[in-house]
């Protein structure tokens, strides 16, 4: 039996969205259900920031999955550029075609001008090759750590998902790709960015959420072990079958208060070697206030010198 591929105008709404998640193990709530709904029926880029770890790159990953799409992720860092997102040129394979020619004996400039421009010698980064590949999902991670130029340009890319190539044309979106971005909140995206997408905060999930994921990612789970590791991984106090004031945020702060009292408590060695060098009448110190003995170096030095008598 053939799978039927879904596509994004396939799904009528938020309900039906968040049962097509749920068979591939991603569990939404009516927010970000509504949010992924709407993006996908505007076809706009969906934006979602929170901390890490709460599911906004998890969701890129279902989407792909749910529309039969292939995932294209462009990793976002401090310094990159137009270069590394959209596009660039094989120089290598053209040198070697350049090489190759003139060894065949082929002098017509004009011809190996448009040969080394060719299609096949151009190197698809993210951007375009979600532009050129239909259907696709494009998720832009972690925009927030990007520079502010970068953001600026992928708003540009963002508003027609048109790129213009000089020495091939314009390459334009039959279909637009289904784009998430996603941030970590490191510094304040532009608005301008935001109000081109569609905007949705992602909290972290409660601690009977955190139990349900477990449950449905690993079936033979058992509830009580599921409990145990969301109350490992996210406690607070008063929960059932915990100590209040017990957990991971009571276990750092004994940890930290219990190293800075070892810190703050010097070694025995040490103690007693500075006890000996500074009090007076330690024993170190007594020990250089003994007189020294006769014929020490100490008694040589006043004694004087006398000559043995002439024989």
């Amino acid at each position: 039996m053939l799978r039927r591929t879904i596509r994004a105008t396939d799904i009528k709404s938020p309900d039906e969205l968040i049962e097509l998640l749920d068979r591939h193990a991603y569990l939404a709530d009516e927010g970000l259900a509504t949010a992924a709904f709407l993006a996908l029926r505007m076809g706009r880029p969906l934006f979602l920031e929170g901390e890490a770890g709460v599911g906004k790159t998890e969701l890129a990953k279902t989407l792909a999955a749910l529309l039969d799409a292939p995932l294209i992720r462009l990793q976002c860092y401090e310094g990159l550029d137009a270069a590394q997102a959209l596009y660039d040129w094989d120089f290598a394979r053209q040198l070697l075609h350049l090489k190759a020619a003139e060894a065949a004996g082929i002098t017509d400039v004009g011809r190996l001008e448009g040969e080394i421009y060719d299609r096949r010698f151009l190197i698809a980064r993210p951007l375009l090759k979600a532009i050129e590949t239909q259907p696709s999902v494009l998720l832009v991670d972690e925009i927030d750590r990007a520079d502010d130029e970068f953001e600026a340009f992928l708003l540009e890319v963002l508003s027609d998902f048109t790129i213009s190539i000089p020495e091939l044309g314009t390459v334009k979106a039959g279909t637009p790709p289904v784009v998430v971005v996603t941030s970590n909140r490191t510094r304040e995206v532009h608005d301008a960015l935001k109000r081109r997408c569609l905007y949705h905060w992602l909290e972290h999930p409660s601690f009977e959420r955190e139990v349900a994921i477990l449950r449905r990612r690993l079936p033979s789970c058992t509830e009580k072990l599921a409990e145990q590791v969301a109350a490992a991984a996210w406690p607070a106090p008063g929960r059932p079958g915990q100590t209040a004031g017990r957990g991971r945020d009571a276990r750092l702060d004994g940890g930290a208060a219990d190293a800075g009292r070892r810190r703050a408590r010097p070694r025995a060695g040490r103690r007693h070697a500075r006890r000996g060098a500074e009090v007076p009448g330690g024993r170190r110190g007594r020990a250089r206030q003994r007189p020294a003995r006769p014929g020490t170096e100490g008694e040589r030095a006043v004694r004087p010198c006398v000559s043995p008598p002439p024989s």
